[in-house]
């Protein structure tokens, strides 16, 4: 199981806004890909969606390839 606050999480994805963020947390967890605790700071935790890690990191390996061939 890993857990991360939502602090730590937002520092791990770049670029992107708390709208954005918590929009995008509420609907992993609509979908039971995480499980978000209501705590003061909130703590995400990922089991189910620990098993989409090799799927990610495919895409970004494609998107840094692409990114090379493109420029």
């Amino acid at each position: 199981m890993i857990m991360k606050k939502f602090g730590e999480l937002k520092k791990s994805v770049n670029n992107i806004s708390l709208k954005t963020l918590t929009s995008n947390l509420r609907q992993m967890e609509t979908s039971d890909i995480i499980q978000m605790y209501a705590e003061v700071p909130p703590k995400v935790e990922y089991d189910l969606g620990l098993s989409l890690k090799p799927v990610l990191d495919s895409m970004v390996k494609w998107g840094e390839n692409y990114r090379t061939i493109k420029n």
